[in-house]
C-alpha cells in the first residue's frame, strides 16, 4: 500500500564495526520482502558488514559474507521474516549483466542488497533504498540514506535509534 508523505532520509556517524553491525539490525527491523537497499562506498566502508547485521535482524541462515565472486548469494529467512538476497555488482560494467541474475523471484520474497549498486542497479525496483557510507579520516563512517518511490513516501525510518545524532 502507498502511503503519501515524505520519504525518509538520514545520516549518522557510525563509530566502529559493532556499531554498523547494529545499524543493519535496525535497518532489518523496518524492511518488508520485496525491499531493495542499494549500499554504496569506497572499499572497506563496510557494505558487508551492514548486510551482516541486517541479516542479523532478519534471522538468516548461514554466515553472510562478499559475494564479489559468485554475484549473488541468497540466504533464507527466519520465521515470520523476509530472506536476503545480497548482490554484490563491483565486477559487472552494464545493466545486461546485472540482468542475467534473474533476481526477480527471490527480490519479491526476499529483502534485496546490492553492494555498489549505485548507477547500475536502481532499474530493478521502482522503490529503493540507498544507503551512502563514507570513510573518515578518523576511522568512523558517515552513513546517510534516503528512500525512493512511492513505496518510500510516508514509511518510518529512524535508524538513529539508541544512537547519538551527527552533526551537519
Amino acid at each position: 500500500m502507498t502511503h503519501a508523505g515524505p520519504v525518509p532520509s538520514g545520516s549518522l556517524d557510525v563509530p566502529d564495526r559493532e556499531a554498523m553491525l547494529a545499524l543493519g539490525r535496525r535497518l532489518a527491523a523496518a524492511l518488508r520482502a520485496g525491499d531493495l537497499v542499494l549500499l554504496d562506498g569506497p572499499l572497506g566502508a563496510g557494505k558487508t558488514t551492514l548486510t551482516q547485521g541486517l541479516a542479523a535482524g532478519l534471522g538468516v541462515a548461514g554466515p553472510v559474507t562478499s559475494p564479489t565472486f559468485v554475484l549473488a548469494r541468497e540466504h533464507p529467512g527466519g520465521p515470520e521474516r523476509p530472506g536476503l538476497v545480497h548482490v554484490d555488482v563491483y565486477r559487472l560494467t552494464d545493466w545486461d549483466e546485472l540482468d542475467d541474475l534473474d533476481l526477480g523471484a527471490a527480490m519479491a520474497r526476499s529483502v534485496t542488497v546490492v553492494e555498489w549498486g549505485a548507477g547500475l542497479a536502481e532499474p530493478l525496483a521502482e522503490d529503493r533504498l540507498d544507503v551512502q557510507i563514507e570513510r573518515r579520516p578518523d576511522d568512523t563512517r558517515r552513513v546517510r540514506w534516503v528512500g525512493h518511490g512511492p513505496g518510500w513516501a510516508g514509511r518510518h525510518l529512524d535508524l538513529t535509534a539508541d544512537q547519538p545524532r551527527s552533526g551537519a
